[in-house]
């Protein structure tokens, strides 16, 4: 399979908080970040609730390279940026050729794209941004936080919709093993609260309408956030020859498609894709201890997500400890992801699981044991991290606590 892959960083950015630590805390209080949406000029759009992030941090960036990036890709980078100072690394010299980026989005740069109909449309403008197009495209977040670190190794967008930060995880992952690279970071960035967006999600009829309560019996939809998660990987050779210091091993990943309908979820994919996952980890169903869920708050994906865990895992899923913390961070569609697998990073780190906030009311078809409400302390040897996205592509990962 190639060599162990390690993570020695984190960066993250969401509605819960502007760092990894931030994050953490507000997801073991059990903290729901789900409210008004006040930045955004949302018209006529009927939902209007939102995991917004309120304020940026100081990131420094120059004017400028401001004005090349989209929101997404912003986030992109100070997510980025938390990771590698967290790692430690000092990417320089020829180094740098083999260090890169793998990272998700979902839904691309459509702050640009709002713009720019916004100058053609209604204010009868003739021209739109220069940088339109290269804040627009899928690979910006990647090419931006490459430029910003300097890092000339493999580097590349990854979009699946909501399975897009796993995708990209997989293909870090493979980076590092083929020997194509030492370093790589991946995640996912997206920032949905923009007028287009919503009303798309609007018409899906999808979005609830007070907060996100995944698995509980009175859950009616989601609700989408924005924000960033960057993890650092690194070959275990390359980490311990540095000193590193390592937070988890990835495992492992797995992947599938539903191959059947572009919105409508089956069982055998995601089956397929957590199997998938633990064979290749090395792990088997007993040793996983925590499953962050995909865990929309949508009545069939909850459903059929609870489902699947009791095919693959059997009796033991009645011992498994299962949470949605998009029940606090909203979906994030295409860093959704990056934001939950440094959820299981740091329920390996520090034995506790975050709970499912928002929670009311038991399902008798979402009836394995989700956390509601509170955090739980247990012993976390191993876990993973689920998506299922729209258009059938599922994408899981596993981690594992170190030695």
């Amino acid at each position: 399979m190639g060599s162990r892959v390690v993570v020695t960083g984190l960066g993250g950015i969401c509605a819960l908080g502007s760092d990894v630590d931030s994050i953490w805390r507000a997801m073991c209080a059990g903290r729901s970040a789900i409210g008004p949406i006040a930045t955004a000029e949302l018209h006529d759009v009927k939902v209007r609730i939102g995991a917004e992030i309120k304020s940026l941090p100081q990131h420094g960036l120059a004017s400028k390279r401001l004005v090349t990036m989209d929101r997404n890709s912003l986030l992109a980078v100070i997510a980025a940026g938390e990771a590698l100072k967290h790692s430690g690394l000092q990417i320089a010299g020829e180094a740098a050729h083999r260090a890169g980026a793998v990272i998700g989005v979902g839904v691309c740069g459509w702050y640009a794209i709002e713009e720019s109909y916004r100058a053609i449309l209604l204010e009868k403008k003739s021209r739109v941004g220069i940088f339109t197009v290269p804040r627009v495209m899928p690979g910006a977040a990647a090419g931006q936080v490459s430029m910003e670190y300097g890092l000339k190794g493999p580097v590349m967008g990854a979009t699946s919709a909501c399975s897009s930060s796993n995708h990209a995880v997989a293909l870090a992952v493979d980076q590092l093993r083929l020997g194509r690279a030492d370093v790589m970071l991946a995640g996912g960035a997206d920032a949905p609260l923009i007028y287009g967006i919503m009303k798309a999600w609007e018409a899906l009829r999808v979005l609830a309408p007070d907060t996100c309560r995944p698995f509980s019996a009175d859950r009616q939809g989601l609700v989408l956030g924005e924000g960033a998660g960057v993890v650092v990987l690194e070959t275990l050779e390359h980490a311990e020859a540095r000193g590193a210091t390592i937070l988890a091993e990835l495992a492992g990943v797995g992947m599938s498609a539903d191959a059947s309908d572009i919105v409508a979820p089956t069982l055998e994919g995601p089956v397929a894709a957590i199997r998938a996952c633990l064979d290749e980890a090395g792990l088997a169903p007993e040793e996983i201890d925590y499953v962050n869920a995909h865990g929309t708050g949508t009545k069939a994906n909850d459903r059929l997500e609870t489902e699947a865990l009791k095919h693959v895992f059997g009796q033991h899923a009645q011992k498994l400890s299962v949470s949605s913390t998009k029940s606090m961070h909203g979906h994030c569609l295409g860093a959704s992801g990056a934001i939950e697998l440094i959820a299981c990073i740091q329920a390996v780190r520090n034995g506790i699981v975050p709970p499912t906030a928002s929670f009311r009311e038991a399902d008798s078809e979402c009836d394995l044991d989700v956390t509601p409400n509170r955090a739980h302390r247990r012993t976390v040897g191993a876990a993973i991290s689920n998506s299922f996205a729209f258009g059938g592509t599922n994408a899981v990962v596993a981690v594992r606590g170190m030695p």
